[in-house]
């Protein structure tokens, strides 16, 4: 829906019907891999392994064809070298950072993370949907305000 909704920020060379597939075939797998708390360090050494056994097993129970046109979709989302996996990247960071501002801080404040955490996490909307960068620093903002995570900027140099 984000693609949807948001494809006036995407980037020159975007393909947004190529984005939705890709975000919803990634998030298929993410959900088959037992999806993973973007923040949790020791879960996510894990991930990468889960998501490809995820993904073979998904893949597989399809027709050839379907199924090798499938992976490569989440191998372009993987990779997020091209304009549209980049754009796709860039919404699936921000969608649950407005999640949890819109509910309180969420997993933000249940977990203490901090700006600089956030930041780094968020940093692909940059390059992916620049245009929607400002946007996603005054949601950060917003959201240190409020107090959903800890304001760590001035440990910063």
């Amino acid at each position: 829906m984000m693609a949807s909704v948001l494809s006036e920020y995407a980037p020159e060379g975007v393909d947004i019907f190529h984005a939705i597939k890709m975000l919803l075939i990634h998030d298929l797998v993410e959900i088959d891999a037992d999806d993973t708390f973007c923040y949790d360090m020791q879960g996510n050494d894990s991930k990468a392994e889960r998501e490809a056994q995820a993904a073979l097993r998904l893949f597989g129970l399809l027709p050839a064809d379907q199924g090798s046109e499938l992976r490569l979709l989440w191998d372009e989302f993987e990779a997020g070298e091209t304009p549209t996996a980049k754009f796709a990247a860039a919404l699936d960071r921000i969608q649950p950072l407005l999640h949890n501002q819109q509910n309180g801080g969420g997993t933000l404040h249940i977990h203490g993370i901090r700006r600089h955490q956030v930041m780094k996490r968020v940093a692909p909307v940059e390059t992916g949907a620049p245009e929607l960068w400002p946007f996603v620093l005054q949601l950060i903002d917003d959201c240190a305000i409020a107090g959903y995570l800890k304001d760590d900027t001035a440990l910063i140099t």
